[in-house]
């Protein structure tokens, strides 16, 4: 049972990659919330959440850009995020990057309020899904932020699970992470690379038609890699291959 009560309206932070490179993504994510019942509102001046620029040391740039998005989300709707990462900076590091600031007390209230898409789906939803789509195998890949900031593991796979057509095999190191990291992969490409060549072996050693996750960073370069190699499996984010299941694409 939800562990939080059912809201009626949700604010939608779609996210930069989501926006730049998988917006069939991020429209998923929506549906799924409306298919609940819920009023999704996506404010038009939502740009960044601050990351990269956090991440890289610059702590007065990333504050001016998380600045520009606080007024964007007021009263005390949840703000849903179809990306652990960037749930992650706006939960747990904005209350640290606003710390001081005359909008401290505001950034903290805003960061209450986040909430990482499946994580919604499940504690807040008790979402109950009905598979529509032919038999595939898949596997899940869980991104670092996700896992270590946002405490999202289960909860995913808790919707995966659900869908009676769709095998599941779980990655043998599932907590590793695929060698993005944002600036990471242009910085240390080499050892990028490196541990994006692991985790391809370990979805390949699955069998999986398609490796699914829920961050757009991740996916690129898992995604990039897979591409590269000329290897069957693609990737895709959970929001879309949810969406697909319950419609039988």
């Amino acid at each position: 049972m939800p562990s939080t009560p059912k809201p009626t309206r949700v604010y939608y932070f779609g996210t930069c990659l989501v926006d730049l490179f998988f917006p069939d993504a991020g429209m998923a994510g929506i549906e799924l919330l409306q298919s609940q019942g819920l009023t999704v509102v996506f404010p038009q001046g939502q740009s960044c959440c601050g990351q990269p620029a956090y991440n890289s040391g610059y702590r007065a740039e990333a504050l001016k850009v998380a600045l520009a998005q606080l007024d964007l989300f007021p009263g005390d709707d949840p703000i849903v995020v179809p990306s652990g990462s960037c749930a992650g900076m706006m939960k747990k590091h904005w209350p640290d990057l606003f710390r001081g600031e005359p909008d401290e007390a505001k950034a903290v209230q805003v960061a209450s309020r986040v909430w990482e898409l499946t994580q919604f789906l499940v504690h807040v939803l008790d979402v109950q899904l009905t598979d529509n789509g032919e038999p595939v195998r898949i596997t899940w890949h869980a991104s670092c932020h996700a896992q270590r900031e946002m405490g999202v593991v289960e909860e995913p796979k808790a919707l995966l699970r659900q869908l009676a057509n769709v095998e599941l095999v779980e990655l043998k190191r599932e907590k590793e992470c695929c060698g993005f990291g944002g600036t990471f992969a242009v910085r240390h490409p080499e050892i990028s690379a490196a541990m994006v060549g692991d985790k391809v072996a370990d979805i390949e050693g699955t069998g999986a038609a398609r490796v699914v996750s829920g961050d757009c960073g991740c996916l690129l370069n898992i995604g990039g890699a897979l591409e590269a190699g000329a290897k069957a499996a693609r990737g895709q984010h959970i929001a879309q291959f949810l969406k697909e299941r319950i419609h039988g694409r």
